[in-house]
């Protein structure tokens, strides 16, 4: 009883503290905002959505509330950037209007303009995107979500909803959202995927404005802990063969509890989807990774995005003035493991000139216990490479307040591991404070990690990306050492470095 009355004190210290920071003018919910990380620059953001690379530019529209920091009536926010790391803020892109709040979707460049909505010579993009209606909600009906569009003639700065709308009705289901829509070139026609409870519909159109229903997917296949939302479908290029990916976020029912993203391989020929297997398969074992999706119009390149929170606490996390920030973006590529395959993901290429002249440590056959000195971070973000010997092994980020985030391997289980259950505040939610695991997907006998740290963040690529784990944190001061130990006497580090980014 004691203790737990020590606790509740401690509690309320910290909130009182929080509580004079913000009385007189210091916002404390700075220290954590993300410096390499896209943020919205106030209000609320969850899913990503509605990305689209067109002349040169990357555009990055988002679930957005902006009059106040929890979730609320959807807009859709808009930033853009060359690089995906340096984001410049726009205008809102979409209101919401009589038909409801604007959920989550996508966006195309309609080249040859099937739809019809640009003047000639002219090439519209268009966002597809869910009406949330909740007045039709309130009253007890279930076709309150139906997809609309709007286009853009003047390459995204402004946006015009269509008179039409929507273009897709409700048949009668709770949960219809989340239009991803893509261009297949063997049948000519859009395709459009759609969250529909626990499974994915097809829909088919010539003109992005009528819209046929093709096939259904996923009843029986896959993670079903909670409702399907945001999926991509898209093809990738694996020695020789088209392999198609179609990527489903689930909330709840994630490895590591809450929200996550599985993802299925198969074929599709423009109407029905056909997996290699019905097994459940995650990008990304973190409990911060949520609602990811891919950008249109990148080429070759398969360019991806997640929300990084997670549901079971993202309207507590602390704090204030804005909160949720995305993922760093990723590459995805296709990995030939055995008689079958694995989505794979790495930081893009465009984050390496961020990087800083690095500190390189070289420790052929070192000692048990070897430490990177406590080495200074107070420069975060940071990138830290190691390449090694297969052993049990961790990184430890840390502050004065003895709070810290530790990041390994655990080679008697065969886990990769973030464990914050020290990492500072946690007070929000019950779940927060925990050590999360991800199994190894290779038998190599190299371990080989990425680790991207912010001031509230960690996202783990491992094996070249065949292990990926995304985590916040929320330190009471900002973390400024890191360690690194092995409980293995001699190991072997063929390299490790340590890139401050800015």
């Amino acid at each position: 009883m004691k203790s737990m009355k020590l606790a509740a004190a401690a509690l309320a210290l910290m909130l009182l503290g929080e509580i004079k920071a913000q009385v007189f003018g210091i916002q404390t919910d700075q220290i954590h905002r993300p410096k390499i990380h896209f943020t919205p620059r106030q209000g609320w953001m969850n899913d990503p959505n509605g990305m689209v690379f067109h002349n040169g530019v990357y555009h990055l529209f988002y679930q957005h509330n902006p009059d106040a920091s929890v979730w609320g009536p959807m807009h859709w926010g808009h930033a853009v950037s060359k690089d995906m790391i340096d984001w410049k803020h726009e205008p809102i892109a979409l209101y919401p209007d009589s038909l409801g709040t604007i959920f989550s979707g996508s966006a195309v460049v309609d080249l040859n303009n099937t739809s019809g909505l640009a003047p000639k010579g002219k090439v519209p993009l268009v966002a597809v995107f869910t009406y949330h209606n909740q007045a039709l909600a309130d009253k007890g009906r279930n076709d309150f979500q139906t997809q609309g569009i709007a286009y853009s003639i003047d390459n995204g700065a402004t946006w015009q909803k269509y008179k039409g709308n929507p273009v897709l009705k409700n048949p009668g289901i709770r949960d219809f959202r989340d239009p991803k829509v893509m261009w297949h070139a063997a049948t000519g026609r859009w395709v459009m995927t759609l969250a529909v409870l626990d499974r994915i519909y097809f829909y088919s159109s010539p003109n992005l404005k009528d819209w046929k229903k093709e096939s259904e997917f996923g009843k029986d296949a896959g993670a079903h802990g909670g409702v399907w939302e945001c999926p991509d479908l898209f093809p990738m290029q694996v020695e020789g063969k088209t392999i198609w990916t179609l990527l489903v976020n689930l909330n709840p029912g994630g490895p590591n509890k809450g929200s996550a993203t599985q993802y299925f391989l198969g074929s599709f020929d423009g109407h029905r989807f056909s997996p290699l297997s019905n097994q459940t398969n995650w990008l990304d074992y973190g409990p911060d990774e949520y609602a990811g999706v891919t950008w249109s119009n990148t080429g070759s390149r398969r360019l991806f995005i997640g929300w990084m929170s997670n549901w079971m606490y993202a309207n507590q996390v602390p704090t204030e003035t804005w909160r949720s920030a995305c993922t760093i973006p990723r590459e995805l590529r296709l990995v030939k493991l055995g008689a079958g395959y694995r989505l794979a993901s790495m930081p893009v290429n465009e984050l390496n000139k961020y990087n800083q002249k690095p500190l390189v440590y070289n420790y052929p056959n070192v000692s048990k216990g070897l430490s990177l000195g406590a080495a200074s971070v107070a420069a975060l973000p940071c990138r830290i490479d190691l390449d090694m010997s297969l052993e049990t092994c961790a990184f430890t980020i840390f502050n004065e307040n003895e709070e810290e985030v530790k990041v390994g391997y655990d080679k008697q289980t065969g886990n990769y591991f973030i464990d914050r259950t020290r990492a500072g505040k946690s007070y929000f939610h019950k779940e927060f404070a925990a050590r999360h695991t991800s199994p190894r997907h290779t038998s190599s006998k190299k371990l080989r990690m990425t680790l991207i740290i912010d001031v509230a963040s960690v996202e783990l690529f491992a094996d070249g990306g065949l292990t990926t784990m995304t985590s916040l944190f929320f330190p009471t001061i900002s973390f400024n050492k890191l360690s690194f130990q092995s409980d293995i006497s001699p190991i072997s580090i063929n390299y490790a470095t340590l890139k401050p980014l800015e």
